[in-house]
């Protein structure tokens, strides 16, 4: 997976239906590796009920599910939203439910036992479909915004130039905004091949944070940086 695919990824959410928790527990450890979270549900009408709740970015989910089956969880969906990457992942190979299947608008139907090849292909296609759809903008605290396609950061609609170590240090800080980014992960992720000196470090930082409120960037001495989520 490429790094702007991998980027993509960590701004979804997938929602994913499936009634054997076994299943449904290994496929969403799996998923979490790759995307922003995993929405799990047990049966159809759970899952329709986050959906409308939650509002996720894909849905993943079984055909043979109790009290909603994975087709008509589907085809309620669709009535409202045609653009939602939609993955069936089922045991069921038979052609009664391949061709219910066939006017639901899927990205990829998967049969079990699903291995990581196959999901991958699944997010690649639901990363193309959403692409084409709407671009990959992430909200910010303080009305800030960052669309990662275009590499665009914007704060009430005024553009805020970034260079390309910025655009690089900025992006590392919106993917682990529940963590601090650590001085070792800035070398490989930003420097790489290059030393990144103490002097670099502290320019690129006092650079970035004059286009930014005070403290949104935060520092933890001798571990690394976060964003400040705190900030109104």
């Amino acid at each position: 997976m490429d790094k702007i695919f991998l980027e993509k990824l960590k701004t979804l959410t997938i929602l994913y239906a499936e009634d054997e928790e076994g299943i449904r527990k290994k496929i969403s450890d799996s998923l979490r590796y790759y995307v922003k979270s995993v929405i799990e549900a047990q049966n159809g009408e759970r899952a329709l009920q986050l959906y409308r709740e939650q509002k996720p970015d894909i849905l993943f989910t079984d055909i043979m599910m109790p009290k909603l089956d994975g087709i008509e969880l589907v085809r309620t969906i669709r009535k409202d939203d045609v653009k939602m990457p939609i993955v069936i992942i089922t045991a069921h190979t038979d052609k009664e439910y391949l061709l219910r299947a066939v006017d639901l608008h899927l990205e990829q139907y998967i049969i079990k036992p699903i291995n990581l090849t196959d999901l991958k292909n699944a997010l690649q296609k639901c990363v193309d479909v959403i692409s084409k759809n709407h671009a990959f903008v992430r909200d910010l605290p303080g009305d800030y915004s960052y669309d990662f396609d275009s590499k665009v950061l914007t704060c009430r609609d005024k553009v805020i130039k970034l260079s390309k170590k910025e655009i690089a240090f900025f992006e590392l800080l919106i993917q682990n905004r529940h963590r601090v980014v650590t001085y070792s992960e800035l070398q490989n992720y930003i420097w790489q091949d290059e030393i990144m000196s103490d002097d670099a470090l502290k320019s690129l930082v006092r650079n970035i944070r004059h286009k930014f409120p005070k403290d949104y960037i935060k520092n933890l001495s001798g571990i690394g940086y976060k964003l400040n989520d705190q900030i109104p």
